[in-house]
């Protein structure tokens, strides 16, 4: 009979849940939306801002560790000298970082 008694309760359970399932997921997307999808947005709105703005004199670091001084940019493309008569040209996308002034030694 005890078995019995179980099932009913939860049949009568099951009609309260479908509410509060949903508010739980809607409560979930927002947690993910906040914690997850929208930091990560920010970092790629100021990622191509700064991309766009680089200019010739800058001293960037780009992803794969090269340090070096924009001498050209063009719409994708920029060339970095790394060292005295050595420039390398890079997509604009792979700088990181522009590092300040004075960080790159031609030395």
């Amino acid at each position: 009979m005890d078995f019995f008694i179980q099932t009913a309760y939860a049949q009568g359970a099951q009609q309260g849940d479908s509410t509060s399932f949903i508010i739980m997921m809607v409560l979930m997307f927002g947690a993910f939306y906040f914690l997850l999808i929208r930091p990560q947005q920010k970092k790629q709105k100021a990622h191509t801002e700064l991309v766009s703005n680089l200019s010739a004199g800058d001293e960037v670091l780009t992803a794969g560790g090269i340090l070096g001084k924009i001498t050209a940019v063009s719409e994708h493309y920029a060339v970095v000298k790394i060292s005295d008569n050595t420039e390398i040209k890079i997509q604009k996308s792979s700088v990181s970082v522009v590092v300040p002034k004075g960080t790159y030694d031609e030395a």
